[in-house]
Parts: C-alpha cells; structure tokens; sequence
C-alpha cells in the first residue's frame, strides 16, 4: 500500500498576469492594476505606466512585495492622508501570501469625502476584489533531476515520467536529445525516493535519477 508523500513546503504565490479592476464608491472610481514585478525596475515600469494612463486622476497609491521570500516591501499613499491607502493594499499582499507583484489604484475624487475608515476599506477592497479575479501562481521548491534515456526509449520512459509528473505535483522541464535523450524534470523534494523507485520499476534499475540545483517551481 503506497503512504503518500508529505505536502511539499511552499513560498509565497504570485499572479500570472496583469488584472484592472474598477470600484466606485460615493461617486469616487478607485482603478486597481495588479501586475506580476519580479524586480523593482519592472514594479516601478508598472506604476509609471499607470501614472500615464490615468494621469488626471487625483491620487495614484501603491503596495508592492518583491522576493522569493517577500523580503522587500513597499507602500506609498499618494497623497491621500497617512495610513489610509498604501499599508492597506498592502495588507492585502501579505494576507494573501503573495510576492513578486506591484498593486496601483488611480482614484478619481468624487465629491464625497469618505472619511479616513472609508479610504482604508475602499483601497484595501479594490485590490482584493482585482485579486479575486487574478489567477494565482503557486510556488514550491523543487530539484531539478537529469535522467539520460537511449534514444530507443526515450519515447516510452518520458509518457512514464510525464504521467509520474502529474501524480507527484512535479514537471517535466525540457527533453534534449544528443548521443542520447536527456530527460530533466523538476521534483518536490518530498518526492525524490518516489521518483527513484519508479524508475528504476520503468528500467530494471539501469537509469538513475541525477539531482542538480533546488529552484522555485510554478504551478
């Protein structure tokens, strides 16, 4: 009887593309953009484009989370009072674990002041609500393994490995062929010794499964 694998550990998400999101509240339009930004260049390309997009409107305000780990943080109001629309938003980010990604929300004043409680509720809903429609991008740490296939079954082994792949939460990243096929997936490391035994069930225990590097895997 197989015991499964431990779910394999994760870092913080991202969106896997850019998402606009329009709320109006008291006659006041708060315009969301949520945008993967895996550097702050690319952040900072996103909230100038929104400036020039929405260039008239009153106040352009933004929370971003960079990193891997979400180590780098950043948040501006944009004019609107201390508190009220730059740490919301990116209260958002956080509670939702998601990095690499830069949320601006462009706000046409609509006549009605909304009070410091309202601006807060009104960012941090326009974000989540562009969130909500965004497609999320799980991350968790994987090792990428080679495995050098002869040419004569290298058709057979890769269906075996791409069906193990979609059983084991693991992707097949490249097939190359040269004085053989070289086979090269990305594996959760909880299922390494998974791997190993059904390869060497596919092969009579003549391929081996190299380990290289540990990256980040996309889902």
């Amino acid at each position: 009887m197989d015991v499964p694998d431990p779910a394999p550990a994760r870092y913080p998400s991202t969106i896997a593309a850019p998402l606009e999101h329009e709320l109006v509240i008291k006659k006041s339009r708060f315009i969301a953009q949520v945008a993967p930004a895996r550097t702050t260049e690319e952040a900072e390309a996103v909230i100038a484009a929104v400036r020039r997009q929405y260039w008239d409107a009153r106040h352009h305000c933004v929370a971003l989370v960079i990193g891997t780990h979400a180590d780098q943080q950043r948040s501006s109001d944009g004019g609107e009072p201390s508190g009220t629309a730059g740490v919301p938003m990116l209260e958002v980010l956080r509670r939702r674990e998601l990095t690499d990604l830069v949320a601006v929300v462009a706000r046409y004043f609509g006549g009605v002041k909304l009070g410091a409680g309202g601006l807060v509720r009104a960012y941090s809903s326009a974000v989540s609500e562009a969130l909500d429609a965004a497609r999320t991008v799980r991350r968790t740490p994987a090792v990428r393994i080679a495995v050098e296939v002869p040419h004569t079954d290298a058709g057979r082994l890769q269906s075996v490995l791409r069906e193990w792949a979609d059983h084991h939460e693991a992707q097949i990243e490249d097939v190359s062929y040269a004085s053989s096929a070289t086979l090269t997936l990305l594996v959760p490391p909880a299922h390494l010794v998974a791997l190993d035994a059904s390869l060497a069930a596919a092969s009579a225990g003549r391929l081996v499964a190299v380990r290289g590097e540990t990256v980040v895997m996309e889902s």
